[in-house]
């Protein structure tokens, strides 16, 4: 266990303002489409219209004599310049099907929106004019769209060398859930659906590529969350030297798991850029975004739970059809399984089984979005705990108080195997039926219905709890994932006596200059204000696993009060010399070192900076500077949780459903900045609602795209959405100094349970009893049709 921070915080907990804000609000931001150096050329790349099909010729004569093209290159033209494809960082089994995934198709295309050339010219137009003529010959292939029938015997087969659709198994298993299951008085099985849908960032994805004048180095600016993975991933596909290649991403618009990732517009941009020897630029249209960048979610969930008359759940098995697309990106295999930890969620009972078939299909990978694997764990044991309650007859809120886990403050082992850290999940629960006034809805909710009202009110929870704090690395490479979960820090003092923190985490929108400025003053018992925070540039943080998975604050913020806490350790030192004390004499209070007890001499932290740059007089043996390194490698994960609660109304004459009230606790931990809290939950419950309500990437038979444009595939607008009312409570978590747990996800995973819930709870009692997301108008009115002529 790690012990959390004794000493009382200044800043911390604060909701200091983000400094983050005032250049992106006074359109003095810089983004990777504003960077354009001198000469740059830039790329338009030719995408298959058809989802599977055998390139058969490919004729670039038309493009290359179009005014301002300098090349249009084919799979095989850049074949030479890989030395592997695109490659996937998580092949869950060791049996699992990778097939090959070039950033440019050579033989066959597998979705539609594959690259099968990429034009190369002085302007963007032109690139894009020039891609329209290239003439490619396509042998059409039948496509499989739907996961599970891509399973059946003579279903097409996306890749023909593996005879099979099937690209994975992973098992997990704890516990007898066959013989808990035939124990239950009641067993309950439910199917539900996790649709796709797009990450929709208001910055599409872009990236530069510069050459650097000597050296044979090159310059990436690119918008991804993840700077440190494309600088190792695509050194290991073009054999760069990684000390050849320095990435930076500027201010990126939005990620939400999409910019997690090695695309291979960058790929090309870097190779295209080596041959050419001068600046390339690729920006993805919106329309792009829809067919090339990876889809979230895509699984078919089947849920069994049995529990005994009185509502005490005994068992639960999991089964998961989970789809790939037609290629495996960077954590595309892992991200169901991921979630095979929190299937159980709050709840205490026996016997747990978990399976998940990874399967292949004809269309854009998935991959990362917005509480990953864990959104789904808790859409699925939510939705099965409500109609648990039906089958029961029992109030969904009274079932779920009867199996959480009761309060503990150490590492408690969970259904899954795994270890939660800390929780008390009935405080939580009861804060929230308290905040929405439970008892009064479900008063209201039965006057309603005895008047004969057309608009429905229902009420739906969502608990929840996820794995933040990504990853443990001994954890990580046990489920084969291949990256370590470590995250990086240097923390110094300047001359002056300000301080500079450098930190591997690459932010875009979680507020780490702010928060990591509260975290260094604390420590430095300086002002924040004084602290100066780098990050998303490999050059100056040259070690890091970046942002992702809630584990920003929980690991690099640990690895930041770590590195301050050294310097403050060798401060002490030098101030204790200075001083002419001993070091366990001094107290060290608002960055001032003094001798306890005494009115005698003290010493500033900016005094002793000062010295340790003059290193005039320092104790015998030390290094000048207040500088300091630290590496954090967690324990354990976190395990962030809470409650979200979602009043809905249900127009049954219409089929539209509007939030009238959304309530939600969460527990994250020892709070730094509770603004930037409260901003993570907004964006975060955002995303659920429109996930519960309106989006939807869809697919005809053949695996075209029926939603590729925002005409087509609807995101909200903030009057779609209702005001959000917010609380927390706080537990530590035992597996960090900083006791934090992360937030980033919470508001994405606790939502969309809620909404649908409470838009079922309106109907049950006209007979609905199951809607699959999104609950758009036209599916609410027809099953409410439906079953109404099932009862007249």
């Amino acid at each position: 266990m790690t012990e959390t921070v004794p000493k009382p915080t200044t800043h911390v907990g604060q909701s200091l303002p983000r400094r983050e804000d005032e250049a992106l609000l006074t359109g003095r931001g810089t983004w990777t489409d504003d960077i354009a150096p001198l000469g740059t050329v830039h790329l338009a790349l030719v995408r298959s219209p058809v989802a599977h099909a055998r390139i058969t010729a490919v004729d670039t004569t038309a493009a290359r004599e179009h005014a301002g093209v300098v090349a249009v290159l084919t799979g095989a033209d850049v074949a030479g310049d890989f030395a592997i494809g695109i490659p996937c960082g998580w092949p869950v089994t060791e049996d699992i099907l990778v097939p090959d995934h070039f950033p440019l198709a050579r033989e066959e295309v597998n979705h539609v929106g594959d690259a099968v050339a990429v034009v190369v010219a002085t302007d963007a137009a032109a690139a894009r004019d020039a891609a329209e003529l290239v003439v490619v010959d396509y042998d059409e292939l039948p496509a499989v769209v739907d996961v599970e029938a891509a399973l059946a015997p003579d279903a097409p087969l996306v890749h023909e060398e593996f005879g099979t659709n099937h690209c994975y198994t992973w098992p997990l298993a704890v516990g007898d859930v066959d013989a808990a299951l035939a124990q239950a008085d009641v067993v309950v099985e439910g199917r539900y659906l996790q649709q796709r849908v797009m990450a929709s960032p208001m910055e599409p994805r872009a990236v530069v590529v510069t050459p650097d004048a000597v050296g044979g180095g090159f310059t990436i600016h690119t918008s991804t969350q993840v700077p440190h993975f494309v600088r190792d991933l695509l050194a290991l596909m073009t054999g760069i030297s990684d000390t050849k290649i320095r990435v930076v991403a500027p201010d990126v618009g939005g990620g939400f798991g999409a910019k997690l990732n090695v695309y291979a517009e960058e790929a090309l941009a870097l190779v295209l850029a080596r041959r050419l020897r001068r600046p390339v630029k690729w920006t993805e249209t919106r329309s792009e975004h829809h067919i090339a960048t990876t889809h979230g979610r895509g699984q078919v969930q089947y849920m069994t739970v049995g529990a005994t008359r009185d509502g005490k759940i005994l068992g639960m098995k999991v089964r998961l059809v989970a789809d790939m697309g037609a290629y495996l990106q960077l954590l595309t295999p892992g991200i169901a399984v991921f979630g095979a930890f929190t299937y159980c969620g709050l709840y205490d009972f026996g016997a747990y089984d978990f399976s998940c078939q990874g399967v292949f299909t004809n269309l854009t990978p998935t991959d990362a979005y917005r509480g990953a694997g864990r959104s789904e764990a808790a859409y699925a044991h939510e939705r099965v705990l409500d109609d648990l309650a039906r089958a029961l007859e029992m109030d969904p809120a009274e079932l779920r108080l009867r199996n959480l886990h009761p309060p503990f403050d150490e590492p408690r082992t969970v259904p899954s195997g795994v270890q939660y850290d800390s929780g008390d999940y009935e405080k939580a629960m009861r804060r929230a039926l308290e905040l929405v006034d439970y008892d009064d809805l479900r008063a209201e909710q039965a006057r309603r219905r005895a008047d004969g009202d057309p608009v429905e009110l229902g009420i739906g929870i969502g608990n929840f709890t996820e794995s933040g704090g990504l990853s443990p690395s001994k954890v990580a490479a046990g489920v084969r994932l291949q990256s370590g979960g470590w995250e990086a820090a240097t923390v110094r003092m300047t001359t002056a006596g300000r301080a500079e923190v450098v930190t591997g985490t690459s932010p875009h929108g979680q507020g780490h200059e702010t928060a990591w400025a509260q975290i260094t003053a604390d420590s430095l018992g300086i002002d924040p204000a004084d602290v100066e925070v780098f990050h998303s540039d490999t050059m100056i943080a040259p070690f890091g696993r970046d942002t992702y998975g809630s584990r920003s604050l929980a690991v690099g913020g640990s690895a930041v009060y770590g590195a301050a806490e050294k310097v403050v350790d060798k401060a002490r030192k030098i101030a204790a010399h200075l001083l002419e004390a001993s070091e366990d004499d001094l107290q060290f209070v608002g960055g001032t070192f003094s001798v306890a007890g005494t009115s005698g001499p003290s010493i500033t932290i900016q005094e002793v900076a000062g010295a340790a740059s003059l290193a005039a007089d320092l104790p015998e043996g030390m290094e000048p500077n207040l500088t300091a390194d630290h590496h954090f490698d967690p324990p354990n994960f976190t395990w962030p949780f809470g409650t979200h609660i979602a009043v809905v109304e249900v127009d049954t004459e219409t089929g539209r459903t509007t939030v009238r009230r959304f309530v939600a606790v969460d527990d994250c931990g020892r709070i730094v900045n509770p603004q930037i809290v409260d901003g993570q939950l907004h964006g975060g419950i955002a995303q659920g609602i429109s996930q519960a309500l309106y989006e939807h990437a869809t697919f005809d038979e053949a695996g075209q795209p029926t939603a590729a444009t925002l005409a087509d595939y609807a995101v909200p607008a903030a009057s779609d959405l209702p005001g959000f009312e917010l609380d927390q409570t706080v537990t530590l978590s035992p597996t960090n100094p900083l006791g934090a747990k992360g937030i980033g996800e919470s508001g994405a995973i606790g939502s969309s349970p809620a909404v649908v819930n409470a838009a079922i709870d309106a109907l049950a009692a006209r007979g609905v009893t199951h809607l699959d997301m999104p609950l758009t108008p036209q599916q609410v009115w027809r099953a409410v049709a439906d079953a109404a002529r099932v009862t007249s």
